[in-house]
């Protein structure tokens, strides 16, 4: 008579207990890096700007192929103009940039630097002037060269007659996802400027300015 080969019960626990452990592992793993993700965020928040992740993440839309829709708040009273109605300085790069009423058709990025929809411009108190540009090669990547910038670099924003001074305090990367949070000191004004990253088109690169000073 022939004998059949019958695994005993217990071969079968262990093997079974095996492969619960196995996917039990990688379920556990993508669930600790989803947790270290959303730490990593929230201490970088908190570390800045000293508040709750939820008060503090904000999204802004990116999008450069459709034009920028008109605002209608106070700071956007008046005639909308084409004409550059102020600059950005930046001494270490050497960079000069003009840029327009947030309103304009010019407020383009293949055209100019880009003030985001949701910015604030200068003058307004603890708000947030946002300025994405191109980098790379060809005449519109007026930020090529913002890689080269350090914690402590300044910028200069001149608009109506002020110039407003800025300190660069933090630089971090994100995924080019068609937003970006910007992580920022909600008490103070800042000055955020947002390019590609440099030799890396997969992700963004998002700087932070504080401001020191204003000068007449």
């Amino acid at each position: 008579m022939q004998k059949h080969n019958k695994k005993s019960p217990t071969k079968v626990a262990f093997i079974a207990a095996i492969i619960i452990l196995v996917g039990g592992f990688f379920l556990l793993y993508d669930y600790i890096e989803s947790k270290k993700i959303l730490a990593y965020d929230y201490i970088s928040n908190y570390y800045y700007n000293g508040k709750d992740l939820v008060e503090i993440e904000s999204l802004y839309e990116i999008n450069e192929e459709e034009d920028i829709k008109e605002i209608k708040d106070e700071e956007d009273e008046g005639p909308v103009t084409d004409e550059y109605i102020g600059y950005l300085t930046i001494p270490k790069i050497n960079l000069t940039k003009g840029f327009v009423d947030k309103r304009s058709s010019e407020n383009d990025v293949e055209k100019n630097i880009l003030i985001i929809n949701g910015s604030n411009y200068p003058d307004v108190e603890n708000g947030n002037f946002i300025l994405a540009g191109h980098s790379g090669t060809g005449w519109k990547a007026f930020f090529n060269e913002l890689y080269q910038l350090n914690i402590n670099d300044e910028a200069y924003v001149t608009y109506k007659g002020k110039k407003y001074i800025y300190n660069l305090v933090n630089i971090y990367t994100q995924p080019k996802v068609g937003k970006v949070a910007i992580y920022r000191n909600y008490d103070v004004r800042t000055l955020t400027l947002i390019t590609c990253t440099n030799n890396d088109q997969t992700t963004q690169t998002i700087y932070i300015l504080e401001l020191t000073s204003i000068e007449e």
